[in-house]
């Protein structure tokens, strides 16, 4: 939804990076993902649009809000995944609420399961590029911000504590000392809270991948107190986990899902779901607005 709210006379350089940024944009609303600045700035770089610099990404920010304004890029197109309005659900009739309902019935799909799967990611403006695939395989998911606190670390650990299942969290997170380290606590942690009965496997961002898909780097924080060890094992530069594609990572959570899955165990599961909604089909159609 393109909108107008103000008259601009861009230069030209600005108006070819609207028209970049258009082109970069509808990539990504084809594959169904809605892209952050912070996303958008890095496919600009990855494709040598832009340096990668701090005031390359203010001035792609200011063109971008003024390309917005002015009604030259679609509103919808750059999420704020940190800031949300919250508000109640509402009804027209007891009839839609029931329905309602009945879109969101679901049943644990991993009940049965030898293992139990989550995934952590570092950063919460990522949620909005996992959640539809985590739900979609219902597994649950988990924004760290970061080093997760002790409160947190607690709770989950607690709640892992399952003779039944085994717990596999699949870490995602920046290539950089910090980043590398959470790997590392939050096994440490949870390990010590569940009793033993928690593996985490990082998924992202590796080696490997920062290889095959080159991601733009940044310099590494010298500031950072891991920051020697880190220097050793990787070098200099650091990377930033929302380079990578939404696609790319969406994929690679599904692949390491399905691995820890019994899929035969899943379809016992997948039917039980489907006579539930049958059965929530019939009182619903029994019901009078």
């Amino acid at each position: 939804m393109k909108e107008r709210f103000i008259t601009k006379n861009f230069h030209d350089s600005s108006l070819a990076i609207i028209d970049d940024a258009n082109d970069i944009i509808a990539e990504y609303q084809a594959q169904g993902f809605s892209l952050t600045l912070r996303q958008l700035f890095y496919q600009f770089v990855a494709r040598d649009l832009i340096p990668n610099t701090t005031r390359s990404y203010d001035r792609l920010g200011t063109i971008i809000n003024d390309g917005r304004m002015a009604g030259l890029i679609d509103w919808l197109s750059i999420e704020d995944r940190t800031r949300e309005r919250k508000r109640n659900s509402h009804w027209d009739n007891p009839k839609g609420v029931i329905e309602s309902a009945r879109d969101s019935y679901g049943i644990d799909m991993w009940s049965n399961q030898p293992y139990r799967v989550e995934v952590w990611i570092e950063k919460e403006a990522l949620v909005g590029v996992i959640e539809h695939t985590c739900r979609a395989l219902d597994v649950p998911f988990f924004a760290c911000r970061g080093y997760v606190s002790q409160s947190e670390q607690w709770r989950a650990g607690v709640e892992f504590r399952n003779p039944d299942q085994h717990i596999v969290i699949l870490h995602l997170g920046d290539h950089d000392p910090s980043g590398i380290d959470m790997t590392r606590d939050n096994f440490a942690r949870l390990r010590m809270f569940s009793d033993d009965n928690v593996t985490v496997e990082r998924i992202a961002l590796n080696m490997d991948q920062i290889k095959k898909y080159n991601p733009p780097p940044n310099p590494a924080k010298v500031t950072d107190s891991r920051y020697e060890t880190y220097l050793l094992a990787y070098g200099p530069e650091s990377w930033e986990l929302d380079a990578l594609e939404p696609k790319t990572l969406t994929d690679l959570i599904i692949e390491k899902v399905i691995n820890h899955r019994d899929d035969i165990l899943y379809e016992e599961r997948e039917r039980q779901l489907a006579n539930d909604m049958t059965k929530l089909d019939k009182i619903i159609t029994n019901l009078k607005t």
